[in-house]
């Protein structure tokens, strides 16, 4: 191995900003998104499948969201886990239209909320400094075998740094933006 593929690194770390800009979709800010629900697996046929999958989902209004059930039989199986999900749902089932009203947010919710959003960005960091770690032991191995020189291995660890300060700097940014989404009455 001679140099480190530094494209790479920054795909992994952008893809670890993903996962969070994911997680923040489905958590509640008082106003419906279909992604509230992506998080919610149902097991229908032998096997546990997304929503989106076994029905349509939309929002008919700010604070409602909907699923039409394309089967009958999964009805109860999707009220279910909608219900066990821990997003706070009660919904509420009219033949093959299930309802989702969207409660107010009440003050400890939303602080229930914001530090759900801490714990995803954390996640997201770990995932990061995981990257950077990779990069920086691929680094030492070059150097020990003789692949890359002393200069070569520092300029990379500073451009490695780089690429972390910024994925950390935009998980900070993310995570001040949803909470400030959550907290907002």
């Amino acid at each position: 191995m001679a140099e480190p593929d530094i494209d790479d690194i920054e795909r992994r770390m952008g893809k670890a900003i993903e996962v969070l800009k994911h997680e923040y979709a489905g958590l509640r800010t008082g106003r419906a998104s279909i992604s509230m629900l992506d998080p919610v697996r149902v097991e229908v046929y032998g096997s546990m499948m997304p929503i989106n999958q076994i029905g349509t989902v939309s929002v008919p209004e700010p604070r409602m969201i909907s699923v039409q059930v394309w089967d009958k039989s999964n009805v109860k199986a999707i009220e279910k886990a909608i219900a066990a999900s821990g997003l706070g749902l009660n919904p509420q089932a009219d033949g093959t239209l299930i309802r989702i009203p969207i409660p107010e947010l009440n003050e400890q919710r939303r602080k229930e909320l914001t530090k759900v959003a801490g714990q995803y960005a954390e996640q997201a960091k770990v995932a990061v400094r995981g990257v950077r770690r990779d990069g920086m032991d691929n680094l030492k191995k070059s150097e020990k075998d003789g692949d890359l020189g002393e200069d070569d291995v520092k300029m990379y660890q500073d451009e490695i740094q780089k690429l972390t300060d910024d994925a950390t700097k935009k998980i900070d940014d993310m995570l001040a933006q949803k909470t400030k989404e959550v907290l907002q009455v």
